[in-house]
């Protein structure tokens, strides 16, 4: 089963989130892998209400977490927190899997696999600065 932990602080914030996009209860935080940056891969996240063919569902803190099976294996063992510091404040994703990330924390480099290409269509980011 995929490992994957929501912190109490992204927790609430996805809760609050979650309440403005309209009905809670029918929302899914979507968390996926993208390639992209520096380093190769990126994670992303977005608010959706429809499963697909193939997405795995979870929970973490009561938040539902749907995963399609591509992004699965780079998934696997992560926790999101959400962090608010002067130099801004987002969601940072923390996966001991991971080989080596770039400076800024946007991208990462995982063991030995290509980025899966159905997550190239999402748009949300991990993180904003």
């Amino acid at each position: 089963m995929l490992q994957f932990v929501l912190s109490e602080n992204a927790t609430g914030k996805l809760r609050e989130l979650m309440k403005q996009n309209g009905d809670a209860e029918k929302t899914y935080l979507r968390v996926f892998v993208a390639g992209g940056g520096c380093s190769g891969f990126r994670y992303g996240m977005a608010l959706d209400e429809k499963l697909h063919e193939g997405d795995e569902v979870l929970q973490s803190n009561g938040i539902k977490v749907i995963v399609d099976k591509e992004s699965a294996p780079y998934i696997d063992g992560a926790s999101v927190d959400y962090v608010e510091s002067v130099a801004g404040s987002g969601f940072v994703v923390s996966n001991p899997n991971n080989v080596s990330s770039c400076g800024c924390g946007q991208s990462f480099t995982p063991k030995g696999e290509a980025a899966p290409d159905q997550a190239k269509g999402h748009q949300a980011d991990a993180h904003s600065h």
